[in-house]
């Protein structure tokens, strides 16, 4: 089983976090996403992994290099000096996947962690050259839809494609089931994006495209609201915990919604969720929570309110930090 993790976006909605990792290696409760994303490819069986880089790239490669050791998987780069695009970065590693009868594409910024084996079993059944994987529209939300008939098939992809009557509109979760057959409909150089290109030039000539819709815990985490509402999911136990005894979980001592590591130490007050990484100080004096990690090592010093917010690798400033992400002194407002 093969696999294709798109992380060569330039996370201009995430910054500055993304002025140091690209998104896909931002750290959520101490760990890369990017492990988060393998851990769920590597039940559904995935040996074979690539990922392209444009956007910090040397970080993004080290990252990629480290978790695909980890899972044991085989790891190929493909690096874009020219960022390609969606369809272009998958192109970009068709050497990889060319071979297959069906492959996993999956956004690099998502937490996501749906079963996948029954989406391959019935993207092979259908015999489609797609099959995207669908959630129901977040309400109030303003994604592009992606609108399917009763019997699965994709009419219209963010407004465009043929329509018809009937049809139900859901959002896309960034996870895509391919034929290599894909790479007939794209171009064979430039950047191209697959939603917005590929996906309408196979909808006019009849091709199946089918949405398949589940029901599983999604979080955009390419916006700091994102990854806040990311973070406290996985602290309350929202989101699955893929990673058994891997798990930050299995290594903190839990009370209550509060946990924290071994050496971790709670001096002030908390209120749940929180999760203090391994070297992690709260002072005497000050008040931590709710839906707060403190990163590695992080002191938080009496008289600092800290709320909704994820401290990594520096002191967080005195003072109220309601619906921030503090990053070495900087203060990113979600």
């Amino acid at each position: 089983m093969k696999a294709i993790v798109l992380a060569a976006g330039l996370g201009t909605r995430f910054r500055p976090l993304t002025d140091r990792w690209p998104k896909p290696a931002v750290p959520l409760l101490g760990q890369p996403l990017l492990r988060y994303t393998l851990a769920v490819l590597s039940r559904a069986g995935v040996t074979d992994l690539g990922l392209n880089t444009h956007h910090l790239a040397s970080v993004m490669s080290r990252v990629a290099e480290e978790e695909a050791a980890r899972f044991g998987m085989k790891l190929t780069l493909s690096d874009e000096p020219v960022i390609q695009g969606t369809a272009g970065g998958i192109r970009g590693l068709r050497r990889l996947v060319d071979d297959t009868d069906v492959f996993l594409v999956w956004n690099g910024d998502a937490l996501f962690t749906p079963a996948l084996g029954p989406l391959l079993e019935e993207h092979r059944a259908q015999g489609a050259l797609a099959t995207v994987v669908l959630l129901p529209m977040p309400r109030g939300a303003t994604y592009g839809s992606v609108d399917i008939d009763e019997a699965g098939r994709v009419h219209r992809i963010a407004g465009q494609g043929p329509g018809g009557e009937g049809l139900q509109a859901f959002h896309f979760s960034g996870v895509h089931l391919l034929s290599p057959r894909i790479f007939r409909a794209m171009a064979e150089s430039g950047p191209e994006d697959i939603n917005r290109d590929v996906y309408p030039r196979l909808l006019a000539q009849g091709e199946l495209v089918r949405g398949a819709v589940v029901e599983a815990p999604w979080r955009d985490v390419g916006t700091p609201q994102g990854y806040l509402s990311a973070q406290e999911a996985l602290l309350l136990g929202d989101v699955p915990d893929v990673f058994g005894q891997a798990s930050p979980f299995a290594r903190a001592a839990g009370i209550g919604g509060i946990f924290r590591a071994e050496d971790a130490q709670l001096d002030g007050t908390a209120v749940a969720p929180v999760y203090l990484d391994a070297g992690a100080v709260v002072e005497r004096g000050a008040h931590i929570g709710p839906n707060v990690y403190v990163g590695r090592g992080v002191r938080v010093p009496a008289g600092t309110s800290a709320a909704h917010a994820a401290l990594l690798e520096a002191s967080a400033p005195k003072g109220e930090l309601e619906n921030v992400i503090a990053l070495e002194g900087s203060v990113l407002k979600a």
